[in-house]
């Protein structure tokens, strides 16, 4: 009892955190285009929520923040089979949901959330009933591309076990997924390593990555394969190995290497608790580092307003481009301006999301022209958009 109490407050506190950072977040170019393009799983739970909720920001982001809630219930369950004490998952819990690249899975349309929740789906079930988890692959194959290194891993998980299931599934699933999806492997040779090791990093926090790259190494060593290793350690190799001769989308990766999260607490809390007493000062001191880094990150990203007041150019914020559209259509809105000739592709359809649409009868230009009405959007008293609107004369 005492158990779900803790997690539930862990999550509550969470889903009220994330809450109030959508009043703060326009739709973005990629989030419109996953709403008004082709069809997709995202996009059909995404509509079905603006239908019956409707058009608004929150009906646009609960089912991601959902998605992530479930994803972090599902974690806990994997957490289950690789440490005993409760205490131990709920720091699981806690340092899932303040990672970077959760945060933002949990808040931004992307098919990054949905991947998440049905992998961790895959594998809690594997972890509880085995080969039955394989039932689920079919589904798994139209949810997104990047399942094909789901589907390789678990292939090569029956050649090293000689379980020929694994194996025929794994290899039929990845050879349909390709036949629709395709996958791209193209260029020059240009070395993009270290870039992608960065946006680990980003993704991740510094300390953790690294912690997590150690474990995956470590029980690599230490022949110490079981599927969820498998999984991980695949999706991290092809990633690395993708980068030396083009530009890796990391984000796609990520999600498989965060269900390696209760492998590297199991390492840990084995590590530390084998040790003396006055021998586990350095892990606590890891620890403690990795999740002060954790909440600063997470601060960052909840008060990433206040960076503006430092920034001399707005545009280089990291979140610009989940903000000033909403803002403007209201400012438009008010002066009773429903349509408008944006002059840019994608602050054109993030505005449409807000009842904007595309007409000739106004022009939005980011030059002063006589007779134009001046827009400024501002965010903790700073100025970060200017604009003029006007009337075309037919």
């Amino acid at each position: 009892m005492r158990e779900k109490v803790f997690l539930s407050l862990i999550l509550g506190i969470n889903f009220l955190i994330l809450l109030l950072q959508v009043k703060g977040l326009s739709i973005g170019f990629h989030e419109a285009k996953i709403l008004y393009g082709e069809p997709s799983p995202l996009q059909l739970l995404i509509s079905s929520s603006l239908h019956f909720f409707g058009q608004n920001d929150y009906a646009l982001r609960v089912p991601m923040i959902s998605l992530h809630l479930l994803s972090a219930l599902l974690l806990y369950g994997i957490s289950k089979h690789y440490v005993s004490r409760t205490g131990d998952r709920l720091w699981i819990i806690l340092i899932y949901v303040l990672l970077p690249g959760v945060t933002s899975a949990a808040l931004v349309v992307d098919n990054a959330g949905l991947l998440i929740a049905s992998l961790f789906l895959f594998g809690y079930l594997y972890l509880n009933y085995g080969r039955y988890a394989l039932g689920l692959v079919p589904f798994l194959i139209g949810i997104d591309p990047a399942f094909a290194y789901l589907f390789f891993a678990i292939a090569m998980y029956g050649v090293y076990r000689k379980e020929y299931v694994y194996i025929g599934v794994g290899l039929i699933s990845l050879s349909i997924s390709l036949y629709f999806y395709g996958i791209h492997i193209g260029g020059l040779p240009e070395s993009r390593f270290l870039d992608v090791l960065g946006v680990y990093t980003a993704i991740f926090s510094p300390i953790v990555f690294l912690y997590l790259f150690y474990v995956l190494y470590r029980r690599m060593i230490a022949k110490e394969w079981d599927l969820i290793w498998m999984i991980s350690m695949s999706a991290f190799l092809i990633s690395l190995l993708l980068s030396f001769r083009q530009k890796v989308e990391v984000q796609t990766f990520a999600p498989f290497l965060l269900l390696a999260l209760p492998l590297a607490a199991q390492t840990f809390l084995h590590t530390y608790r084998i040790r003396l007493r006055e021998f586990r000062r350095r892990y606590r001191i890891l620890f403690y580092s990795a999740f002060f880094l954790l909440i600063v990150n997470a601060l960052a990203v909840f008060f990433n307003h206040y960076f503006y007041h430092f920034i001399k150019n707005p545009t280089h914020h990291f979140s610009y481009s989940m903000h000033v559209a909403k803002e403007l259509s209201n400012q438009l809105h008010r002066n009773d301006i429903h349509c408008i000739d944006a002059d840019n592709e994608k602050l054109q359809l993030r505005l449409r999301f807000y009842g904007i649409t595309h007409c000739e009868n106004y022009r939005l230009d980011s030059e002063k022209v006589k007779g134009a009405k001046k827009v400024t959007i501002s965010y903790i008293n700073t100025p970060i958009y200017r604009a003029y609107v006007t009337k075309v004369n037919k």
